[in-house]
């Protein structure tokens, strides 16, 4: 983008690249990091994998197994951050908002429907994810074993942080939702 780049075209810019990280397994945008905050008061960050977005909604879909520490972690304080940067087009979003757990659910159900066997089998990993364990267990081959432990975590996020690295300057905008409606939009020092 030039320096004349509106801040709506940075947010359709950030949008964009959302859901091609759906959309593209390859893109970089697919695996984002997630920053959530352990029950000692750590800060935690994994790579998920970007599943769904909703862009009308400002939803973010990621898959997890009910065992895994980030869960416990939501549970406790479900405000969290997501992570993410486009090396190729230099671009690196920081979105922010509180999540939402689904297990055994109609939401839970149809990613669970939705995803394919290999994606399946990770949930039916034994022991739980974290064990510490003398070796390395075998992958789970029962795709359907592992539906109990299949969470959906849906993110919405109220504040998208958007920067662009380029030779003629940078750029970066932060938008602010407070409710359904437009955000507060806002040019920052990059």
């Amino acid at each position: 983008m030039s320096l004349e780049a509106t801040l709506q075209e940075c947010l359709a810019e950030a949008f964009r690249h959302l859901a091609r990280g759906v959309a593209d397994r390859r893109h970089p945008f697919h695996t984002p990091t997630l920053a959530t905050v352990a029950p000692d008061g750590a800060p935690e960050a994994r790579t998920l994998v970007l599943r769904g977005f909703e862009a009308a909604t400002r939803t973010i879909r990621l898959h997890t197994d009910a065992r895994s520490g980030k869960v416990a972690s939501l549970l406790r304080e479900p405000r969290c951050a997501l992570h993410l940067y486009d090396p190729g087009a230099k671009v690196q979003l920081r979105l922010s908002g509180r999540a939402a757990l689904h297990g055994g659910d109609a939401v839970a159900a149809a990613a669970w429907q939705a995803s394919r066997d290999f994606s399946r089998m990770c949930y039916a990993i034994e022991p739980a994810p974290g064990t510490p364990v003398a070796a390395p267990p075998p992958a789970p081959r029962d795709a359907a074993a592992g539906e109990a432990q299949f969470r959906v975590l849906l993110l919405r996020f109220d504040r998208l942080d958007w920067l662009e690295l380029a030779a003629a300057g940078h750029l970066r905008a932060r938008f602010d939702w407070h409710g359904d409606g437009a955000p507060d939009a806002s040019w920052l020092v990059p």
